[in-house]
């Protein structure tokens, strides 16, 4: 394996993790390394009638004690998720005018229904052998046991992509430190010092919590471009409960489950207050993740879904730059593409682990060395 390393490999990283939405797919060439040339991306949004048989999935996965248990109705729907894994990639190759016999592996995260690092214990749904002989292209899954049994929380994977990134930045930006931000369901953050040191963990709430609010305020499924919000009172009581939270005083490294923060009672608050009030929880829990780094950054790199809610990023742009002097901007602005990054990290986690480079590292997932891991299956 060792002779491959520093092959070109075309990927494609398949990413639905936390949120519900669907499958963003992203197509890159890489060394696992220092070459990252990005290429097309898509988003396959699942069908409305999986999304809600997904959200009972959830309540099935809580029974949960062992990794391979699928409880409940989860069989059946690893079974579903995983064939429209086959159908988004089937589609992106001809949309891309590719074929199978172009792309070397496909990166496959799956679908996250439990994540309990204290009990060593994370499941994705999604069969990896399954979309491998559906598709007729190597698959890696499976990519975050490995770490929790060398001690890691198995969460976060990105950062050794961030870092990648980081080095490729323009010139004018590589004013290092710089963070990047990644709000999905959850969010988290990847600090990229000026050695190319790299420290990573999760640092709270993401747009979950604010997507079940307005669901069950409104029947909404998200608050598009934090216009709710926009209409809303902030409320510093309920500010204050959800930042007293014991998870901000853990220490790094730490990882997130979306049912470790839950959302408010229709009665505590108005649709709008509530959503201004939890893009705050967002925003603060980014913001407070600098009692574990270093220094400040300089430079704050937002991605993910949540940098379309404006509400949050400017609560993030006030914070960092009202007390640090520091600068607060989107994926695009400094030529990234926010919605394709965690799709291109699993198709990079895929090379390295094909080329048995390490995903994870002490200062990132708390794992005892650096490790590689994934799983690879062949058609």
């Amino acid at each position: 394996m060792q002779s491959r390393t520093r092959k070109i490999l075309t990927a494609i990283g398949l990413m639905s993790g936390t949120s519900m939405d669907g499958i963003d797919i992203a197509l890159l060439n890489t060394d696992g390394e220092r070459v990252v040339e990005r290429g097309p991306k898509g988003i396959r949004a699942y069908p409305l009638a999986f999304r809600k048989e997904l959200e009972r999935a959830l309540n099935d996965a809580r029974q949960i004690s062992e990794r391979e248990e699928r409880p409940g109705i989860l069989a059946e729907i690893e079974a579903k998720l995983t064939d429209l894994h086959a159908e988004a990639v089937h589609a992106f190759i001809a949309e891309n005018e590719f074929v199978a016999a172009d792309i070397d592996l496909i990166g496959f995260h799956g679908q996250t229904v439990l994540h309990r690092p204290e009990l060593r214990l994370t499941v994705q749904l999604g069969d990896g052998p399954g979309l491998a002989h559906a598709t007729k292209i190597p698959v890696i899954y499976d990519m975050r046991a490995n770490d929790m049994r060398h001690g890691g929380q198995g969460a976060p994977l990105v950062p050794v992509y961030h870092g990648a990134l980081a080095a490729g930045l323009p010139s004018e930006l590589m004013e290092l430190p710089v963070a990047f931000v990644n709000i999905g369901g959850i969010a988290n953050i990847t600090w990229v010092g000026r050695d190319g040191r790299v420290i990573a963990f999760d640092t709270g709430p993401g747009n979950a919590l604010i997507d079940q609010w307005v669901q069950a305020a409104a029947g909404i499924p998200f608050d598009d471009n934090g216009m709710i919000a926009a209409e809303g009172t902030l409320l510093s009581e309920m500010l204050a409960r959800y930042m007293d939270n014991p998870f901000f005083r853990q220490s790094i490294p730490k990882s997130l489950d979306r049912d470790d923060f839950l959302p408010p009672s229709l009665s505590e608050a108005s649709l709008e207050d509530g959503a201004r009030t939890l893009a705050r929880v967002t925003a603060e829990a980014i913001y407070r993740a600098l009692h574990h780094l270093p220094g400040p950054p300089r430079l704050w790199v937002v991605t993910g879904g949540g940098r379309r809610n404006s509400r949050i990023v400017s609560d993030l742009s006030e914070l960092a730059n009202n007390r640090d002097g520091a600068s607060v901007m989107l994926a695009e602005a400094v030529g990234l593409d926010g919605d394709a990054m965690e799709a291109e990290a699993w198709a990079y986690l895929a090379v390295r682990s094909f080329s048995e480079l390490p995903l994870t590292f002490p200062e990132t997932t708390g794992c005892k060395k650096p490790i590689t891991g994934g799983i690879l299956a062949r058609p």
